[in-house]
């Protein structure tokens, strides 16, 4: 196990692999003059919600504001609660803050790191307005459950799509299975910008509408504004890099599918658990995530071959300060702990070369606790 030390994601690759076709986008977006909500910006949303299978796409800053500008959408404010799981990335439950609500954290599933309608019910609160299951890692949380637990208790659900783009449940795509979802294009996703980016999708045109306003402040025509919103706009700059990246991101889901299948069928550890498919799933590999009980002499045995790995997410969010005294977890969120003592990402981007790919099998099957 020795070499040259390998990063967890090189972004320069993604970069290289459509350089031409980057540069000509920005050229286009710098020769036209105008850099905010114009022909780029529309052009995504709609060749976004074509790939996504939605109606609508409405371009935003990022995914947190995509997640904010929903609830918003759907009057969440204070006095509701908004139930979230409580193993994912914090932004999820900062959104639910930023519009006064509480985040309620449900636990996740040790299998898939997803919240299941078991998790869900059980944080369930008579305040609760919406639920947001987050499609972890790449894979969507198991929705025909959720679906009907949400019918019967009245709540809206509201997906977080920020790591799945390409995935399924079944036969649905991520992000129509909700009356909204929010997407990040942050530059590691599996269709990343070379900044912060992101979207909203729904089949609801009434919706949309108002979500279309609120990323906007708010305005409608005649400089005038319908009710107070936000600055939450994606950047034409983006928009056009975006719509270059996105006619390869097909194809390099695929390479991440191929990837994680060398993974599964080579790295043979005892002490190493790999991530699961869920059946009639179809994964795309945002990360891929092991466990293992000595994680951190796991990680830094391959830190010392020269190997990066990060931890997608060391604390749960009921652990985390900024959720002590805003956060309710009704149940202890026992399995969304205890994965985030022993969660470790593994390198997996659409570039990893081959044989990188077998260094980090090599490592991983040499380890020995």
């Amino acid at each position: 196990m020795s070499g040259a030390k390998l990063p967890f994601h090189d972004l320069r690759a993604s970069f290289l692999a459509q350089r031409d076709a980057i540069l000509a986008a920005v050229q286009r977006v710098l020769d036209g003059g105008w850099y905010i909500l114009g022909k780029e910006v529309a052009a995504f949303e709609e060749e976004f919600a074509r790939f996504a299978g939605a109606k609508h796409a409405i371009g935003v800053g990022n995914a947190t504001e995509a997640l904010q500008v929903a609830l918003m959408a759907l009057d969440v404010g204070p006095g509701d609660d908004v139930v979230v799981p409580a193993l994912t990335a914090a932004p999820t439950a900062m959104a639910v803050c930023a519009v006064g609500a509480r985040p309620v954290f449900a636990d996740v599933d040790p299998a898939t790191f997803t919240v299941t309608a078991a998790t869900v019910e059980r944080a369930l609160t008579p305040k609760s307005k919406v639920v947001i299951p987050v499609h972890l890692y790449g894979q969507c949380a198991e929705m025909g459950p959720l679906i009907r637990l949400a019918g019967a208790r009245g709540v809206r659900l509201l997906e977080d799509c920020a790591q799945c783009q390409g995935a399924t449940d079944g036969a649905r795509a991520a992000g129509t299975m909700g009356v909204a979802a929010a997407w990040s294009f942050y530059p590691t996703k599996n269709l990343g910008a070379f900044g912060d980016g992101g979207a909203l999708t729904s089949e609801d045109d009434a919706l949309a509408a108002r979500m279309k306003r609120l990323r906007n402040y708010g305005a409608i025509e005649g400089y005038d504004f319908a009710e107070p919103g936000l600055n939450a706009r994606l950047d034409e700059m983006h928009a056009a890099i975006l719509r270059v990246k996105l006619g390869t991101l097909a194809a390099n889901n695929e390479r991440r599918r191929a990837t994680a299948a060398r993974y599964h069928a080579e790295l043979r550890n005892p002490l190493v658990t790999l991530p699961v498919e869920r059946p009639g799933a179809r994964h795309v590999w945002h990360q891929f995530v092991v466990r293992c009980a000595t994680r951190d002499r796991l990680r830094a045995h391959l830190a010392a071959g020269g190997l990066e790995t990060l931890i997608h997410y060391p604390r749960a969010l009921h652990q985390m300060q900024a959720f002590a005294t805003r956060g309710h977890a009704p149940v202890p969120p026992v399995e969304a702990a205890r994965a985030a003592a022993e969660i470790l990402s593994l390198p997996i981007y659409p570039e990893l070369p081959r044989e990188q790919v077998d260094r980090v099998i090599e490592a991983v099957n040499a380890y020995r606790g």
